[in-house]
């Protein structure tokens, strides 16, 4: 573990006392695709009750670690990882196929995670993030580093889902590296993914774009985020 997930666990171990079940480490830095520069650390926290006292006494190393840049760690009752997994599949199964368990028990071990309400989910969120998508490049269509930003900033978040798309087309253990699963993607689906490809190369580099190859990139890839909902949309899933 690194210095700062070691003092986040020993502050939450101090905190929360015997009511801590689980600390759980999940997303890129489990997967292989972490960046120091752009990724951050993704934690699960499973107490056996809730209360206000319980959130209070986590408030210091909460807030030390949200300083540090990391998102606010997600927290679960025991119960609520079991009432809540219909109704979160694509967290869920995420957190459940790459996860690192820093303390305590392993939360997903015996878990069911039901995928019935699976491909309304993705469609839902594959539509709402594309909306957005289009939102922001209005106000970054004068730059070619803010488009490029756009795209690299946005496309981790899109293969996320790429990975769920791929469970709703019968393959049940899809690949966690964003690259391979792009690639299974357009296998699969016999779409063409060049342009996540390319967005992900762009993003690895950690290189930009003359504005008019930014532009054409960016409506080559909204074309191709299309596509992958339009396959989803037409899926048929049997309960």
């Amino acid at each position: 573990m690194t210095d700062e997930l070691v003092k986040l666990v020993e502050g939450l171990k101090a905190a929360h006392g015997a009511q801590l079940l689980s600390i759980v480490l999940y997303g890129s830095a489990v997967t292989g695709d972490f960046d120091p520069e752009r990724s951050n650390y993704n934690v699960l926290v499973v107490l056996e009750t809730i209360t206000p006292a319980d959130l209070r006494a986590a408030r210091p190393v909460i807030e030390d670690w949200h300083a540090r840049g990391h998102p606010l760690p997600l927290y679960f009752t025991r119960e609520e990882m079991a009432d809540a997994s219909d109704v979160f599949p694509v967290e869920f199964l995420d957190m459940s196929a790459a996860h690192r368990v820093l303390y305590g028990e392993d939360p997903f071990v015996g878990l069911t995670v039901p995928t019935l309400h699976l491909r309304h989910q993705l469609e839902y969120e594959l539509r709402g993030k594309l909306i957005r998508l289009r939102e922001l490049y209005i106000s970054a269509s004068h730059s070619a580093e803010r488009v490029v930003a756009l795209m690299t900033d946005s496309i981790g978040s899109f293969v996320t889902l790429f990975r769920h798309v791929l469970r709703l087309f019968g393959i049940s253990e899809p690949p966690l590296k964003r690259q391979h699963v792009v690639r299974q993607l357009g296998e699969t689906l016999s779409l063409d993914v060049t342009p996540f490809q390319t967005i992900l190369d762009l993003r690895q580099a950690k290189r930009s774009l003359p504005l008019e190859e930014a532009d054409r990139l960016f409506a080559a890839y909204v074309e191709a985020i299309r596509d992958v909902i339009e396959r989803v949309d037409r899926l048929e899933v049997r309960p």
